[in-house]
């Protein structure tokens, strides 16, 4: 069974000719890779594909700027197999993606989400452990139950809105299931969280397999980190929190819905970002941190 693997491109290319690699590295070698170029700014990436000798590897380029949320769709309505992982351009698959992801699959079919093992890297391909990776696989993280934790509908939603502790790009999806459940407009900088709700709205399964087979590279200055300090994040935070509280009750998930309501982890995330939006952030990132705080 062939295994899409989407990588939409706007960054260094440096690192993502080290991503290619790494999917080049399967002990699995049935998958195929396609690279959307939403128009970065560099003439050498498109030459690079151009002189790279693999069939399983197509090269993409926009005709124009679509922005993150737009070339994820587009990389959803070109997929055709069964299951697709959509790639970070910076991060890395380990030699044993695949297998883990397949062993899953042979388990749990009607899996929906798979989240494989994760270790964090820095800009130089350090390992680490920020605070943050800290609390998401010490805290957060479900609990395997003879190797796989598996989480459906309210328990999934439950888990994922006390903390998101998946890797996005790390996630293969049911390719089905991305082409019914669309990303929510609005929600730039928590999409991925949103997507994944709704997934288990559905009544979706989320089956973790902690086996480490995936390295995300967390950036110190990405543009995750500048929304945290011009407010962004914890404004577009809380009102999804608002909205999956609201689809929670709907549905008589009274676990999920109180959960959304306290959002007790997001806070405590705001709190640890305080000294961080002082040195660096501004008023209004200073104003929506305390706001996500303390507000109701």
């Amino acid at each position: 069974m062939t295994h899409e693997i989407f990588v939409p491109f706007w960054g260094a290319p440096e690192l993502l000719y080290e991503t290619i690699d790494s999917v080049r590295a399967q002990s699995q070698p049935d998958w195929r890779m396609v690279i959307i170029d939403d128009c970065y700014p560099d003439p050498s990436v498109a030459e690079y594909f151009a002189a790279l000798d693999d069939p399983r590897i197509e090269y993409v380029r926009n005709e124009v700027n679509l922005g993150i949320t737009e070339n994820y769709r587009e990389t959803i309505r070109r997929a055709t197999s069964e299951f697709v992982t959509i790639l970070g351009c910076d991060d890395l698959m380990h030699p044993n993606y695949l297998e883990v992801i397949s062993r899953v699959i042979a388990r749990v079919p009607d899996a929906d989400v798979i989240q494989p093992g994760v270790v964090v890297i820095d800009e130089h391909g350090t390992p680490g452990k920020p605070l943050v990776d800290r609390v998401k696989q010490g805290l957060l993280a479900a609990k395997p139950h003879d190797g796989i934790a598996v989480l459906r509908g309210e328990e999934m939603a439950t888990s994922l809105i006390r903390g998101d502790w998946l890797y996005w790009p790390s996630l293969t999806f049911r390719t089905a299931t991305l082409k019914r459940i669309d990303f929510r407009d609005g929600l730039p900088i928590i999409q991925d969280l949103a997507l994944l709700m709704d997934i288990a709205f559905d009544g979706g399964s989320l089956v973790y397999a902690p086996e480490v087979a995936f390295s995300y590279r967390r950036h110190g200055s990405s543009a995750s980190q500048k929304t945290l300090l011009d407010g962004r994040r914890f404004r577009d935070e809380r009102a999804y929190y608002r909205q999956a509280r609201s689809i929670a009750q709907r549905q008589g998930w009274r676990r999920t819905a109180r959960t959304a309501r306290l959002r007790a982890m997001s806070r405590l995330h705001a709190v640890t970002e305080i000294p961080g939006v002082l040195r660096h952030g501004n008023r209004a990132g200073l104003q929506s941190t305390l706001a996500h705080i303390f507000a109701l």
